[in-house]
């Protein structure tokens, strides 16, 4: 699966409150309850889960790019919300930079294949600086989603 595959203009956030990765996560999760991707009764569940993940190892992956995520038996497709942070958000990334670009997503548990093919298609597109940097400039979720439609296909 590919960025613009699941992601929509609801699911992207830009301007994160977050000043850490933990909130960062919750308001994520946040987004995916209230555009009615994750039920709310989940909600804590979810959360706990990529937490857990990310208390393994921290998904700051460098270049001011986080991407929490999880498998989960309480969804039944593939779920993102992606998030912009003007000042940056300490992920403990591997390069100790904050993190400005953060896309949270979930796959179906029992779907292994699908979760590593989808990260390794995020981060790998994430990795390039022009696209990291239109997201970075663009003014509002509907021309990040544009910029993701066109960089990141469907």
């Amino acid at each position: 699966m590919n960025l613009g595959d699941i992601l929509g203009p609801d699911n992207i956030l830009p301007a994160l409150n977050a000043a850490d990765r933990w909130q960062a996560i919750d308001e994520l999760i946040d987004n995916l309850v209230a555009t009615n991707k994750i039920k709310p009764e989940n909600r804590e569940a979810i959360a706990a889960v990529v937490k857990k993940r990310e208390t393994s190892m921290s998904t700051g992956i460098g270049f001011g790019i986080a991407i929490p995520h999880a498998l989960s038996d309480l969804i039944y497709e593939v779920v993102g919300s992606f998030g912009r942070s003007a000042k940056g958000v300490n992920f403990e990334a591997l390069d100790n930079q904050p993190v400005s670009l953060v896309m949270l997503f979930l796959v179906p548990q029992g779907q292994l294949q699908k979760h590593l093919h989808t990260l390794a298609n995020i981060a790998k597109l994430l990795h390039k600086r022009e696209f990291r940097q239109a997201l970075e400039e663009a003014p509002t979720a509907d021309a990040m989603y544009h910029i993701i439609k066109e960089y990141g296909g469907s």
